[in-house]
């Protein structure tokens, strides 16, 4: 059960921090990958909240935070390195993921050709996988 808590937070801790950061991008440049990491259209066409869709990009990071922590502790380990190393795991296939969203979006997304948004999506991403560990860390000191 400290293990899901555990992961929870985590994940969550990081999908917020996730979230911001590339809203703040987007904000900041006009590239939509914000827009990007919260668009469900293909699977769902009829428009929801930001606040659902940001929801439900916080329950698949607050996913990957429990996968995370049960390989911790499933792996022992201890080192920042091999949690880090482990987090890019997990992660690596979000960088690849820009393109199939993109295409399958119905929203005005980024194109699959733009260089800027593709650095952004994985900065960001880049960024969650540095935020895991770090999480993980503080909110179990001892580990």
């Amino acid at each position: 059960m400290v293990k899901i808590k555990t992961g929870l937070f985590t994940g969550l801790i990081s999908g917020v921090i996730l979230g911001l950061f590339l809203k703040l991008s987007q904000m900041i440049t006009g590239h939509k990958v914000y827009t990007l990491l919260l668009n469900i259209d293909f699977l769902y066409n009829k428009p929801l909240p930001e606040m659902i869709e940001f929801v439900l990009h916080l329950l698949i990071s607050i996913i990957i935070g429990i996968v995370f922590v049960s390989i911790c502790e499933l792996k022992g380990l201890v080192k920042f390195k091999e949690k880090f190393i482990l987090s890019l795991i997990l992660t690596a296939p979000t960088f690849l993921l820009y393109f199939p969203l993109t295409v399958l979006a119905i929203k005005n997304t980024p194109s699959v050709t733009n260089i800027p948004a593709i650095s952004l999506w994985i900065i960001g991403h880049l960024l969650y996988s540095l935020i895991l560990p770090i999480n993980f860390k503080k909110l179990n000191p001892n580990k």
